[in-house]
């Protein structure tokens, strides 16, 4: 019965997996926006974006990392 709980606690903490994609998705999605009005402003924006998907990738791996707590810790 424990690992019934277990998995299920697991699969609720990879919600955050897909709301990551979606940031993700907003990041880029954005950053062309932005490109195509403003070109000359790639090379700042683009750091920009890069911070963004790493904020976003971060979420995600730490979803990840409370699902694996969550199945195989103590």
């Amino acid at each position: 019965m424990l690992l019934a709980y277990k998995c299920v606690g697991a699969g609720l903490s990879t919600i955050g997996v897909s709301g990551a994609g979606v940031g993700i998705g907003t990041v880029f999605g954005s950053f062309l926006i932005a490109m195509s009005r403003n070109p000359s402003l790639e090379k700042e924006m683009f750091v920009y974006a890069f911070l963004g998907f790493a904020l976003s990738e971060a979420t995600a791996l730490f979803a990840l990392m409370l699902a694996f707590l969550i199945l195989y810790g103590v």
